[in-house]
């Protein structure tokens, strides 16, 4: 006997096609004078994904200009992400701060 079973939906698509309705935002990272070089390195490649060249480049351009464009993301990403920099930020006891802005 066969049972005739219906495909189960793909969890990923379903994800990837809410992102795709989703808005997107761009996260900004600004300059503080307490928070340190390399650890704002650190949460760029960590927490954002950036590259280390990338993540050097941002930084320096945060540093010298007050602030830099990180990401652009779906919102709710764009949240989470912003939400753990801040966590792991203050766990330091450093003042780093990320903007999310409309794209």
């Amino acid at each position: 006997m066969s049972i005739l079973a219906e495909p189960i939906p793909d969890i990923l698509e379903d994800t990837e096609q809410e992102d795709a309705l989703e808005p997107l935002y761009r996260v900004i990272i600004h300059n503080d004078d307490v928070t340190p070089y390399d650890f704002v390195i650190l949460i760029l490649q960590k927490i954002f994904q950036l590259k280390p060249l990338e993540a050097e480049h941002v930084t320096f351009v945060a540093h010298t200009s007050g602030q830099a464009h990180v990401a652009t993301l779906p919102l709710s990403d764009a949240r989470k992400k912003v939400g753990k920099a801040h966590f792991a930020a203050s766990l330091e006891g450093y003042p780093l701060t990320f903007t999310i802005e409309p794209e």
